[in-house]
């Protein structure tokens, strides 16, 4: 590194591929591939991890892909850098030159820039193989979007083999301008369960609903008393955001509706209120449905759990901000995400964090909008600090 510092040495490394990493970047955004589809994209990931020299594994966890970088010292340990590249069924809006030429698919999440980053990381860090006293192993997931593919890479064994000792990842952020780093101690983002209500009815005619039981109407009541039960029976301090999202039912206009499907999404906080969460829905089903002659079936799954951001490796990470580029550029989040992430399913076996990257410019579209584009500029402040606290992880006691 000659007189630079380890800092000065990274951005340095980090300016040089960031040409070739815009290049990757655009060429992703515009082949989006949906969850467990991610064939095209693997195959440029794998493709980009080989003319580097790592070892490189694909169809791991079906369409994931796994690298092994070996540093040239003689800790034992490994590191793993995790990103996901799968992208979502919405039709984009966005009008760039690069936008995504499958037809109603989208990186409206900015994985494009997640897997970018992780490929940037894995250039600037064989570039300073040298520096690097153990292993890193590169963990690029799919079908996060369905919060299926973080298990998919647990169950092929991607934590093992060697063993990995602690993760690191980003999601962007663009609430955040460009140029921040959001990090947060403990609880980073909400547990996530899947929720699915049939209410089975009477059929009969539109003219007699005295008749007949309508599910519409019963399903119509199941929905307001779960949400004002919420906002009236729950720990305010300990919060439930309850959603349906879809409503299924009916066959004509002029005939009472006799089966009605709910399903939706359940996200809470709070380990002890989330536990209780299936009784307590399921009370107020039955009990909405008895009194007015209906009955219901529940399914009730158990899906992603909470985030939980290990403190020492969350402090590392924000050590390596304020050297790389200033305290100005570190924000503390005040409050964990509503959002689930499935980075939590790998984060039950290892300790691991993950942080903000701030995308935020001009004009911002949220996440998940058809309009929504990362943009390219934050690159660097992804690589060089993921790439700062690969490095800089060695220094902390063994795990």
């Amino acid at each position: 590194m000659n007189t630079l510092t380890l800092s000065e040495a990274i951005r340095r490394e980090t300016d040089a591929v960031l040409p070739r990493l815009v290049s990757l970047r655009r060429f992703l955004h515009a082949h989006p591939e949906l969850s467990g589809q991610e064939y095209q994209t693997a195959a440029c990931v794998a493709t980009v991890l080989t003319e580097l020299g790592l070892e490189v594994h694909t169809q791991v966890g079906r369409t994931g892909v796994v690298a092994m970088l070996y540093g040239q010292g003689k800790d034992s340990r490994t590191i793993g850098i995790r990103a996901d590249m799968d992208a979502l069924p919405i039709v984009e809006q966005t009008g760039l030159p690069h936008q995504s030429q499958a037809n109603g698919v989208m990186h409206a999440c900015g994985h494009d820039l997640h897997t970018t980053i992780a490929l940037g990381t894995a250039m600037v860090l064989t570039r300073l193989r040298e520096l690097l006293p153990g292993q890193v192993k590169f963990l690029f997931q799919p079908a996060e979007e369905t919060s299926e593919g973080a298990q998919w890479l647990l169950q092929a064994g991607v934590l093992r083999d060697p063993v990995v000792d602690a993760l690191f990842a980003l999601h962007c952020l663009p609430s955040l301008p460009t140029g921040i780093i959001g990090t947060r101690t403990g609880v980073f983002t909400a547990a996530a369960d899947a929720l699915e209500i049939e209410v089975l009815g009477r059929s009969g005619h539109g003219a007699r609903p005295h008749e007949a039981v309508d599910a519409i109407w019963v399903a119509a009541n199941i929905m307001t008393s779960l949400q004002q039960g919420i906002s009236r029976m729950h720990n305010p301090l300990r919060p439930v955001v309850l959603t349906i999202g879809q409503i299924k039912g009916g066959r004509a206009p002029n005939i009472i509706c006799d089966h009605v499907t709910l399903t939706g999404t359940v996200r809470s906080l709070d380990p002890e209120t989330r536990a209780n969460l299936p009784i307590w829905i399921e009370q107020i089903i039955a009990q909405t449905c008895a009194a007015f002659g209906a009955q219901y079936r529940l399914n009730y799954s158990g899906g992603t759990p909470s985030l939980i951001n290990d403190p020492r490796l969350t402090y590392l990470v924000e050590s390596c901000v304020r050297d790389t580029f200033g305290p100005e550029h570190l924000y503390i989040l005040p409050e964990p995400s509503m959002g689930a992430e499935d980075f939590a399913v790998l984060t039950e076996h290892v300790p691991g964090t993950m942080f903000r990257l701030g995308v935020g410019q001009g004009i911002n579209h949220p996440l998940h909008h058809p309009g929504f584009d990362c943009g390219d500029e934050a690159i660097p402040y992804g690589v060089s600090t993921l790439c700062a606290a690969a490095l800089q992880f060695w220094n902390l006691p063994d795990i």
